[in-house]
């Protein structure tokens, strides 16, 4: 491991359960702002007589604008701390979230979606820089990939279960009701990390500005942001922004659900799994000599969710493809994260989590917007095929780029 790790692992080891706890309860509930709107945008297109285009604009707008905000939020991090973030960063997706209702009542409603989202995306980013980075401070390297991989199941379970809220209760008591629902479970995530989020990160005060092209551009840094670029182009950026689709044009639904319904249902399946494998793959490379390996397995699994997802055409086949999806996926949130905190000196990590941020979004916001119109010309198995070789080339880079550097840090 590399540089020095927060005075909260030697001094305040008994804490570390009720901060990660704190930080992954916030998350989970400012996750559903963001999770809510996935099966309800893409048919509210023929309501509102937009493109898929426009569609997959909207989508991707949070993954641009933080984007930019990436960097800034990391850098802001290394040089304040990490409670102020945080507490203003969800605030921001507090407010946004309620932007989708407006959505729903004013005229032009793509402008204030897309307004909406681009505000989610720079409070995202606040919060996505300083809950890894506070896992960072608060683990030693005998923990961080568990507490990785639980913060990361906060930031995932909370998306899904927006995701079942929007697909269910759309249905159930109509679009507006969901998206309420959603502010008000983000006004309380606000007041939970107001309430119980201390501050963990050493303060660099050196930095005088934060810039958006302020990444780390390290190997270590690169290279994992690279990895999580193909995993989430796949994962939100192509199976969450389509299912819906998919299921409408397979003619696949469960318990009498339309295909916004059944979405989130398939949508659950896969973040149970990632939820699950997150924490177990995060555990395992706790145990391990190296992470890498328990990385590329997880890719592997993930490039065999979207083989079977490409030719599903049945509920059970379905389900499988999902399950396969959510576990490659999640197996390689926690190892992933906690490889980068191994490698990167403490005053180094808000950069780097922000540069593993601003390659992920990349990756996430390209995927709606390149699948999307590719579907709707020539269907989703060539597009579920191609999916399926990102893994595996990003598990050879992988290889590649970051396996001497760990074999040559000390070992955990």
């Amino acid at each position: 491991m590399s540089g020095t790790r927060s005075p909260w692992i030697s001094h305040r080891l008994p804490e570390q359960y009720l901060i990660i706890g704190a930080v992954v309860i916030s998350t989970f509930f400012i996750g559903f702002g963001g999770g809510v709107i996935f099966p309800i945008l893409p048919n509210l297109g023929e309501v509102i007589g937009i493109s898929p285009f426009v569609v997959g604009i909207i989508l991707s707008a949070n993954r641009f604008s933080r984007l930019f905000a990436n960097a800034p939020a990391g850098a802001l991090t290394d040089r304040i701390g990490t409670r102020k973030p945080m507490v203003i960063g969800m605030a921001i997706q507090a407010a946004a979230t309620s932007g989708y209702v407006i959505a729903m009542l004013a005229p032009f409603p793509e402008g204030w979606f897309f307004s909406a989202r681009i505000f989610w995306g720079i409070g995202s980013a606040l919060v996505f820089a300083t809950a890894y980075t506070i896992a960072a401070d608060v683990s030693d390297s005998s923990s961080r990939g568990a507490n990785m991989g639980l913060i990361r199941g906060g930031v995932l379970f909370g998306f899904p279960s927006g995701v079942v809220v929007g697909g269910v209760v759309s249905e159930l008591a109509g679009d507006i009701t969901a998206f309420a629902l959603a502010t008000a479970f983000a006004i309380l995530a606000t007041g939970i990390a107001y309430a119980l989020i201390p501050e963990t990160h050493i303060e660099d005060r050196t930095r005088t500005s934060v810039k958006p092209w302020d990444v780390d551009t390290s190997k270590t840094a690169v290279t994992v942001g690279l990895v999580n670029f193909a995993v989430l182009f796949v994962y939100i950026g192509a199976l969450f922004a389509s299912l819906v689709l998919f299921l409408d044009v397979r003619g696949l639904s469960v318990f009498g659900f339309g295909p916004q319904g059944s979405s989130g249902i398939f949508m659950a399946v896969t973040v149970i799994a990632a939820g699950i494998f997150m924490f177990v793959g995060g555990h395992i490379s706790d145990r391990s000599q190296s992470r890498v390996p328990v990385l590329i397995t997880c890719l592997l699994v993930l490039c065999a969710g979207f083989l079977l997802l490409a030719y599903a055409h049945s509920l059970v086949t379905l389900t499988m493809a999902c399950l396969l999806i959510g576990a490659g996926q999640g197996g390689v949130s926690g190892p992933l994260m906690a490889l980068l905190a191994d490698l990167t000196p403490s005053d180094e990590m808000g950069r780097a989590v922000g540069t593993n941020n601003v390659l992920g979004d990349v990756g996430g916001g390209l995927g709606p917007i390149i699948t999307l119109p590719i579907i709707d010309i020539i269907g989703f198995w060539p597009v579920y095929l191609a999916c399926a070789a990102l893994p595996a080339i990003a598990a050879i880079f992988l290889l590649g780029g970051v396996f001497q550097d760990q074999r040559s840090a000390p070992s955990h």
